[in-house]
């Protein structure tokens, strides 16, 4: 028998199935059998009626194709309208006369589908949950859920999926950040320190005020943390007292009113009646940390913005024809490929590529700068050998250039501290700080006139700053044992001179108030007190009063107790504060954990660790790290700032504590959703 009588014999049986045997393939529930012609056999879906090759001359197409188009939900129609059921069955089951009675007891392999997308069961309230989680991650705006492009989208992705309202997903929103919120509740409950706070003012197109708090403080495993805990719209931003409800509901809402520790202010709102408002209001509280010397009335990347800004409108001139010149070589790719080979022939060293600055981030500008006065030979001979660069800076231009970067550079490295994702304890500014205020105060008085009015109007603003923090700085500072006192020795005698004994003990001083504000605090309730009726006064039972010695019966030790209790009092005893800063510093080392060696030590020290933890966890910065460098204050767009005040608040914190742990809500139960008024 040739090959082509065979398959058209096959052909027959599957068109008259009882004439020689049933075909076994689970694709037969879904396929049925056309002869064409003499030579040419086809299977036609039962579904969407779509033919396909199946024996075709001496060819035979086999089953696989036919089998994807069904498990794969290729079909249209069976995508459209699957039966769970019966996609359980092709996936999994056995054909109907497939059994191993029917083959004789001999089991058969079988093909199984791997399973495609539509052996997914779909979720609608997954769906729902991930799109609220979405719009939060992104900002996207809340009414995308209706348009018409996206409900497309997704319905071609999902025919399954039903259209959700800004409503219900408001819902999930507030679900997340409920979830969310009372699992920080949790973290920040059993913390054994106290918290910062940092606020940071944004504003609105109507003019109204959105105060952001943030919350730092060193968690139970003894890692420094910072979280977004409130969004308060306060109507008349411009008030004194505006600052004092935000705060005080931030306090309340989150149980803080015996842990808030010191506030950092953004400068823009840090004006002398609103700190001394909030200092009362710390007092209240019982935060007032040296009659409010530890609130700090300004952010760290605000006045190095300041100060970068000047320092370059100060230069404007040079800096735009530097701009130029960049823009020049780089818009062009002709101008490009004249400036890397004459860069080439002139061997310059520098491996840097020239970049357009971003005007909104100072920090593009220094390193444009910065780039181009390394390559200025290479600009010089553009100007000779293209007539169309004229705009090339003079020599002693690119000088003045140059002396611009080294004073940006102070102001970029310190800054750059402060856009680590994980925030640095405050006693590591201090580093920058300290030799940004020696450095101004030098140039301020150089014999070079170019350099003194350059950085004289620098150091009176930046000197503002640093007679604001140097004390907070210096505290923590004390508390990292690599420095101590000494660090603080080294540098006010560099700063202040003949001065600097006075400063020293100022900060001394204020080390050993606040830990005497600790040792009060740690203090177990006072002893019970008795009445002497006979002299009608209140008698306080002592530990070591001579009466109890006596009265321990055989109690040899009695009098030597009375002998101790006198050297007790006749001797001062060191502290846990004394007895830290007589000790040997601690080596340098570039990985060294400050937060992790307090919490090795805290036996040793068990008060006076409590205080380093919240001395190290103050704040010096109230902006994100992504705006460190922003040379305009970020306000809310007209989007945001036209939802409902909570709306915001659900938004702006669930943002935030996404990124550090997700809480999966439980959203296929009925008690996921919960009303809120929005």
């Amino acid at each position: 028998m040739d090959t082509l009588t065979t398959l058209n014999e096959i052909a027959d049986s599957e068109a008259q199935p009882n004439k020689f045997r049933r075909k076994k393939s689970i694709v037969w529930e879904h396929f049925t059998i056309e002869r064409i012609g003499a030579d040419c056999t086809r299977a036609c879906c039962k579904k969407c009626k779509k033919s396909f090759a199946y024996i075709s001359g001496s060819k035979l197409a086999g089953t696989s194709h036919l089998k994807r188009h069904i498990a794969l939900g290729i079909c249209p129609v069976g995508r459209t309208n699957q039966d769970k059921n019966q996609l359980t069955s092709f996936n999994s089951a056995a054909p109907t006369n497939g059994s191993a009675e029917a083959t004789g007891g001999k089991s058969r392999k079988r093909y199984r589908a791997n399973p495609g997308p539509t052996s997914i069961p779909f979720d609608q309230a997954r769906c729902y949950y991930d799109i609220a989680k979405m719009i939060i991650q992104h900002d996207y705006p809340l009414e995308m859920v209706e348009h018409s492009g996206f409900n497309k989208f997704v319905q071609n992705l999902q025919p399954l999926f039903s259209s959700v309202s800004v409503d219900t997903i408001q819902e999930h929103i507030f679900n997340i950040y409920l979830g969310e919120k009372q699992n920080l509740l949790n973290i920040i409950g059993a913390i054994p320190g106290r918290v910062s706070l940092t606020l940071n003012l944004r504003t609105s197109d109507q003019n109204l005020g959105y105060v952001f708090l943030t919350g730092y403080f060193v968690d139970s495993d003894w890692k420094l943390r910072c979280r977004l805990l409130n969004v308060i719209m306060v109507p008349f931003p411009d008030s004194d007292v505006a600052f004092n409800h935000a705060v005080a509901a931030c306090l309340t809402d989150w149980c803080l009113e015996t842990k808030l520790f010191t506030l950092t202010l953004d400068q823009s709102v840090a004006n002398v009646n609103v700190r001394k408002n909030l200092g009362h209001l710390l007092s209240i509280k019982g935060g007032n940390i040296l009659n409010g010397q530890l609130i700090i009335g300004s952010c760290c990347a605000r006045v190095l913005s300041n100060l970068a800004q000047y320092a370059l409108h100060y230069m404007r001139a040079i800096v735009e024809k530097v701009r130029q010149s960049v823009k020049f070589v780089k818009t062009a790719d002709a101008h490009e490929e004249k400036f890397l080979e004459l860069k080439r022939q002139l061997q310059v060293p520098s491996a840097k590529e020239l970049i357009v600055d971003d005007q909104t981030k100072w920090d593009t500008t220094y390193q444009m700068l910065m780039t181009a006065s390394e390559l200025k030979e290479v600009f010089s001979c553009l100007d000779t050998s293209d007539p169309d660069y004229k705009v090339t800076p003079t020599m002693d231009e690119w000088k003045q250039a140059e002396i611009l970067c080294e004073y940006l550079k102070l102001f970029f490295d310190a800054a750059n501290l402060l856009t680590s994702p994980t925030y640095s304890t405050a006693d590591v500014l201090f580093h920058e700080v300290w030799k940004i205020q020696l450095d101004l105060m030098q140039a301020a008085r150089s014999q070079d006139r170019f350099i003194r009015d350059l950085t004289r109007p620098l150091q009176e603003k930046f000197d503002e700053y640093w007679n604001d923090c140097n004390l907070v700085l210096a505290v923590a500072v004390v508390m990292d044992p690599r420095f101590k006192m000494k660090l603080i020795e080294f540098t006010f005698n560099k700063i202040y001179g003949e001065e600097a004994e006075s400063w020293i003990k100022i900060v001394d001083e204020g080390v050993h108030e606040i830990f005497c504000d600790y040792i009060v605090q740690s203090l177990p309730p006072p002893p019970a007190s008795f009445v002497d009726e006979a002299n009608d006064s209140f008698v306080i039972k002592s530990e070591f009063s001579q009466e109890d010695s006596f009265l321990a019966n055989g109690d040899t030790f009695a009098d030597f107790d009375v002998y101790l209790h006198d050297i007790m009092n006749n001797q001062q005893m060191k502290t846990e504060l004394d007895q830290y800063l007589e000790e040997s510093l601690m080596p340098r080392s570039q990985d060294f954990d400050v937060l992790g060696w307090w919490r090795i030590n805290r036996c040793k020290y068990p008060t006076l660790s409590k205080m380093a933890s919240d001395i190290l966890s103050i704040p010096v910065c109230t902006v994100t790290p992504d705006s460190v460098f922003d040379t305009t204050s970020r306000d809310l767009d007209r989007h945001r700032s036209s939802l409902r005040p909570i709306t915001i608040e659900a938004l702006s914190c669930s943002k935030d504590w996404l990124q550090y742990e997700s809480w999966e809500l439980p959203y296929g139960t009925p008690d996921a959703t919960v009303k809120m008024e929005y």
